[in-house]
Parts: C-alpha cells; sequence; structure tokens
C-alpha cells in the first residue's frame, strides 16, 4: 500500500509545489515508484514537469474529472520524463469543479476514493494541495498518511500555521484518525542572513523533533528549473538546491519506513 503524503501550506511562494516536485523526482530516483497528484488549480506541478496545463487536449483526463467522479484515476495519470515517477496533472478548471461538488455527496472523500483504485501501483502518492484552507485541501488530509509542511525561513513565516494544524486536528477528529504530520521542512534558507537563522530556531522550538534537519536554500537552479519542465536535480544535480532536495528526501524516507 502506498504512502500518501499531502504537501500544503496555506500561505502561496513558500516551495510547496517546489518540494512535491522535487520529493517525487528523489522518491523515483530512489526506485520508489512515486505518483505525483497536482491538486491545486494553478497547475504549476504540471507545467514544472514539461506539461502544458492549457493544452487540455493533449493532456487527456486530469484531476477535473477525476475529482468529479466522471473518471477514474488510473486513466488521469501520465508517465513523466523519469523512471518510476508519474503524474495525474491538473488545469485551473479544478476550481470551478471544487465550486460544483462542494452541494454534492461525499465532497470530502472524493480524493481518497480515488486514490485507493490506484495506489497499489505506487510505493508514494505525493499530493500538491492549494495554498489555502479549502476543500481541495480537506480532501488531502483526509486523503493522506502524512502531512508535509514547506515553511519559508522569512518574516511572518508561521503566520497562518496554527490555523492550519488545527484543520489537521479536526481532520483527524472526524475522518481520518491516522493523519499525522510527517514534518516542517525550512525553505528558501539563506544562511547569509540572521533573519533565517532566527526563523529556522523559531520553527525548531515550535515543532522541535518534527522540523526536519535539511533546509532548502535559496537557489538560482531550483528558481529556474520549472521553466525547463524539470526538477532541480534533472536541471542542474550538482546544484546546492538538489543536493538539499535529495538530503531531504532521505529524510522522509526513515520517517515514512
Amino acid at each position: 500500500m502506498a504512502k500518501v503524503i499531502c504537501v500544503t501550506n496555506q500561505k502561496g511562494g513558500v516551495g510547496k509545489t517546489t518540494t512535491a516536485v522535487n520529493l517525487s523526482y528523489y522518491l523515483a530516483k530512489d526506485k520508489k515508484r512515486t505518483l505525483l497528484i497536482d491538486f491545486d488549480p494553478q497547475g504549476n506541478a504540471t507545467s514544472g514537469l514539461g506539461f502544458d496545463k492549457t493544452d487540455t487536449d493533449s493532456l487527456g483526463h486530469t484531476m477535473t474529472e477525476v475529482i468529479l467522479g466522471t473518471t477514474p484515476l488510473a486513466q488521469a495519470i501520465r508517465p513523466t520524463k523519469f523512471k518510476n515517477f508519474d503524474l495525474a496533472p491538473a488545469t485551473p478548471e479544478l476550481a470551478n469543479a471544487e465550486v460544483e461538488i462542494t452541494s454534492q455527496s461525499k465532497k470530502f472523500t472524493r480524493l481518497r476514493d480515488a486514490i485507493c483504485t490506484a495506489e497499489a501501483d505506487y510505493d508514494y502518492v505525493i499530493i500538491d494541495s492549494p495554498p489555502s484552507l479549502s476543500l481541495l485541501t480537506v480532501n488531502g488530509m483526509i486523503a493522506s498518511n502524512y502531512l508535509l509542511l514547506p515553511v519559508q525561513t522569512e518574516f511572518y513565516a508561521l503566520e497562518g500555521v496554527a490555523q492550519l494544524l488545527e484543520s489537521m486536528k479536526l481532520v483527524m477528529k472526524q475522518a481520518n484518525p491516522n493523519l499525522r504530520l510527517l514534518g516542517v521542512l525550512a525553505t528558501m534558507y539563506d544562511k547569509r542572513t540572521s533573519l533565517s537563522s532566527q526563523v529556522y530556531a523559531e520553527i525548531e522550538k515550535y515543532f522541535k523533533t518534527l522540523t526536519f534537519k535539511t533546509k532548502i536554500p535559496r537557489n538560482v537552479r531550483v528558481a529556474e528549473a520549472p521553466s525547463h519542465g524539470v526538477p532541480v536535480g534533472a536541471y542542474d544535480k550538482f546544484s546546492k538546491g538538489a543536493k538539499a532536495y535529495k538530503d531531504f528526501t532521505r529524510e522522509v524516507e526513515e520517517r515514512t519506513k
């Protein structure tokens, strides 16, 4: 049975999609059969892996149809350029689907039910959720074994985190008692500034052993890679960002044994 990890933070611009893509890539590199589900209507994970999220004809089925219940997840899955690494793509239409299912039955468990039909084919399923506490995000939490929280080491880094954790507790109480916080990942870390060090110390103080030892640095290569349609490890495997995500993936594997 696959280990399902929901990558989430209600703040945008914290490296959520970058983390989901690169974690998936390095899990696949480590011979783990990995499915990345793009569950964010922005579709950045889809375009970041070289797919045209505006060309619905070439994409075929997407997470829009899956969440609406008209297409099984298996029919939306596409192989990426990389061995052991598949993608279930998203387009902006997913936002409309979220509105459409609001008044329908089983609106909170659509994603969990979809994953159940395909997880036997994978070791890991990574969900890239929207940067909001939306119906899609709640679906992601209910479908997952673990919650992974990227937090940028900048001012207001922990803003909104308490609310997200409260939502997690609510999901655990009412729908998914097995959900747990896998850990908190410090992103956009700049060792040259005292602010990054101070924020990391605050994260460690708050989350203690749940804080990942690896810090993802501010790195030009990490920022450039999505425009080339590949993870940073494929774009420049010798960059600091690639090394950090590789080390971080090892920590994830260790925590999910």
